[in-house]
């Protein structure tokens, strides 16, 4: 009785662990850095994610300097569907725009 009550627990156990699928893979992948004046980079994997995002210096040597950043990244949620949140990032903070489809 006991080993059957042990086989039920890691049964149980066993069902309720987070199933784990295989690797993504990087299907594509582009950064290029231009050193103090700006960067970008975007990739995209199997899984499917994807993100891009660029920034520069505005107003470089002044008292306004800021790192202004654009960027998009897009996955696919548990619900099925695709979400994409798009933002800007500089000296008025982090500001996303999210659209479902």
């Amino acid at each position: 009785m006991k080993v059957v009550i042990a086989l039920c627990a890691l049964a149980a156990l066993a069902s309720a662990a987070p199933q784990q699928g295989g690797e993504a893979q990087i299907l594509r992948f582009e950064n290029e850095n231009i050193g103090v004046d700006g960067y970008k980079f975007n990739f995209e994997t199997s899984d499917p994610i994807s993100r891009s995002e660029s920034g520069e210096l505005k107003n470089a040597g002044s008292d306004h300097e800021a790192v202004v950043v654009h960027g998009e990244y897009t996955y696919k949620g548990p619900d099925g569907k695709t979400h994409t949140v798009s933002f800007v990032a500089d000296e008025n903070g982090y500001q996303p725009h999210t659209q479902t489809s």
